[in-house]
């Protein structure tokens, strides 16, 4: 397991434990009443840590090497049932942008999920969870399938921003964004957006626009990283503490500011600790979520969702 620095008292802790069970293992000694006190002491200290975190330590906890990502969070809530799609039918397929059908107890959706990959080899497949404009045309490629069999849709969101390369440029990055924006606002099925990890920019609002667009506790959502706000203000990025403050890009500064429409709590210790929790919390979310949302007629859904992103913001005339 890796360790950021300030979860520095949990390490120690939990090395303190694995010397104890070396211990009762090579000396055959009972060190289960000693264990069991440390591992009290273990859970008190994450209790404390994770109830007063910065908004800089919760941008390094969505960043979290050992942190879920999104294929995990589909392969778990649909029980491995899900069936991937590929390409955008114009150039090729993207696989920093993965999506396909999947079942939650018997109602099928769409899931669309950004997918950075868990070693040096896989983020260089995934291209770090980046999409190019084949992504997010793939993207609203498979919102259009999902539309066309009336099945509701659901994103989750982790992506440090959309792929800055000039090829990018190239081939439509702003107008393919812009695209996925314009139809997510029209469709005319349920879509339900989860960031699980970073939210950067446009590269996280082209599969973003949805009728609940909920955030894990330690995730953030912004225009901008903390480092590159830093290097244009202060041309350094030594001042990234500071930018991720006065971002107000948590999940608790969102909610306040009426962008989101709730938060999902995580587990003790951050969803890195306890993975297959954190894939129940959000399964019941979406199941909730969609209860909520497939009664509706398809007429007034797609008017509450203009009507919400249309109430973003503060506009003087």
């Amino acid at each position: 397991m890796n360790f950021l620095d300030f979860e520095k008292p949990i390490s120690e802790l939990i090395e303190q434990i694995e010397k104890q069970k070396q211990i009762g293992e090579k000396s055959k000694v009972d060190v289960s009443v000693s264990v069991r006190q440390l591992e009290l002491k273990l859970e008190e200290t994450r209790k404390n840590l994770y109830s007063k975190l910065s908004p800089w330590q919760r941008v390094q906890l969505s960043r979290h090497p050992d942190r879920p990502y999104s294929l995990a969070y589909i392969e778990s809530m649909t029980k491995k049932d899900f069936v991937e799609l590929f390409g955008d039918r114009t150039v090729k397929d993207d696989k920093a942008i993965v999506g396909g059908f999947g079942s939650i107890e018997g109602q099928t959706i769409m899931f669309i999920g950004q997918q950075k990959g868990a070693t040096t080899k896989q983020r260089q497949f995934r291209n770090f969870g980046m999409a190019n404009p084949e992504g997010y045309r793939k993207a609203l490629r498979l919102m259009k399938l999902a539309e066309k069999f009336n099945k509701p849709v659901v994103t989750l969101i982790d992506t440090p921003g959309a792929f800055p390369g000039l090829e990018a440029e190239e081939r439509g990055q702003g107008e393919a964004i812009a695209r996925n924006l314009f139809e997510m606002a029209k469709l005319r099925v349920p879509i339900i957006c989860i960031i699980i990890g970073e939210g950067a920019s446009g590269g996280a609002l082209g599969i973003g626009i949805g009728d609940k667009v909920l955030m894990l506790e330690n995730t953030w959502y912004s225009v901008i990283s903390p480092e590159s706000c830093s290097s244009i203000l202060w041309r350094s990025w030594d001042f990234k503490e500071k930018a991720a403050e006065v971002l107000k890009l948590t999940a608790e500064d969102m909610l306040k500011n009426k962008l989101i429409d709730g938060i999902i709590k995580e587990p003790v210790g951050a969803a890195h600790t306890h993975p297959d929790k954190m894939f129940s919390i959000v399964k019941s979310e979406i199941k909730k979520h969609l209860a909520e949302l497939l009664p509706i007629d398809k007429k007034q859904l797609v008017d509450n969702r203009i009507d919400k992103f249309s109430a973003m913001g503060v506009v003087k005339e």
